[in-house]
């Protein structure tokens, strides 16, 4: 490769800091030590008639992003949305929710404004929050890190299969912006020529910072539906973005007329020089959850929430997603 088709190709999520490949092979590797874990998105035990299912994950480096602007208000939200919506994707209720925060230095209104956030997602997630963990840990952190873990409950019929078969619809929810996944790359792009405090060019009355810091959408309202029907599977679509959709098996899956991707999306890539490919392996691009339904279920499944809708279909494949002129693996 040549210098100039190396500039060609722009800010890569790798290269910012990221490396989504290692990051699955790792996670394989830790999978592989234990050996108890189930499912794509959850941690699953059998207790009788029914599973009860575990999710953890964090906020990541959009925390900096709240460091750097000084507003904490918003990453518990993500926190709680990250792991109830990857309950969610695998049909289990989500029920109980604990957090764990590490700091370098306790700090009062720091934690009031994380812990404020929790009760909204909570309250949005309809999750009880049960306790918690604070950790002062100085030559360990710098700054502070919260992550968290979600309990759910399924009876077993009601676990999604986890395979989409060909010919099902698949019917989406939109995003509520960048979510809480590929911070990294986006932070790379848009500081090579601002300040977190400067204007968002296409609303001015946001700051870049406040349009970084829009917190994950919850999807609690799609399960009910979701259930009812014959849903084969469902994909939370987070780190990777829209390979995520593999997850529901090796299929091919069209995506005709997925949701818009918002203004954020085009300013990162504008400032980053990011191709398209990179920004739909890295970003929900406007699609936030997806779900692998029947034919017959279409109807009911996209018209029980206010914004779902029917945006591709599967068909036999080999593990690709083609959305918007792209084929992504």
């Amino acid at each position: 490769m040549t210098d100039d088709e190396a500039e060609s190709e722009g800010l890569t999520y790798a290269e910012a800091g990221v490396d989504i490949d290692g990051q699955e092979a790792a996670t394989a590797a830790l999978i592989g030590a234990t050996g108890e874990f189930e499912g794509d998105y959850a941690g699953m035990v059998d207790i009788g008639n029914r599973v009860l299912a575990l999710a953890t994950d964090g906020v990541g480096t959009k925390l900096l992003v709240a460091e750097a602007i000084g507003d904490y208000s918003t990453v518990g939200i993500d926190c709680v949305a990250m792991n109830v919506n990857d309950l969610l994707a695998a049909g289990i209720e989500p029920v109980a929710f604990v957090d764990y925060l590490a700091v370098e230095t306790p700090n009062d209104e720091e934690a009031e404004q994380i812990g404020a956030g929790l009760q909204v997602g909570a309250e949005r997630a309809k999750v009880s929050l049960v306790g918690g963990e604070t950790a002062v840990m100085p030559d360990v952190i710098r700054g502070l890190d919260i992550a968290g873990t979600c309990a759910g409950l399924a009876p077993k019929e009601a676990v999604f299969p986890g395979e989409a078969e060909p010919g099902d619809a698949l019917v989406a929810w939109p995003s509520s912006g960048i979510h809480s996944n590929g911070l990294t790359l986006a932070r790379e792009a848009v500081t090579q020529r601002h300040e977190y405090s400067d204007p968002f060019p296409p609303a001015t009355d946001r700051t870049i910072g406040e349009e970084l810091l829009t917190p994950t959408r919850i999807y609690s309202e799609v399960l009910a539906p979701l259930r009812a029907a014959e849903t084969h599977a469902a994909a939370h679509v987070t780190g990777g973005g829209w390979t995520n959709l593999t997850r529901m098996g090796e299929h091919h899956y069209v995506v005709e007329e997925p949701f818009p991707a918002q203004d954020v999306f085009a300013f990162v890539q504008s400032e980053g020089d990011v191709s398209d490919e990179e920004m739909h392996r890295t970003f929900n691009m406007g699609t936030g959850f997806v779900a692998a339904v029947p034919e017959d279920d279409v109807d009911a499944v996209a018209t029980a929430t206010d914004d779902g809708r029917v945006i591709g279909r599967v068909e036999s494949g080999d593990g690709t997603v083609s959305i918007r002129g792209l084929t992504l693996s």
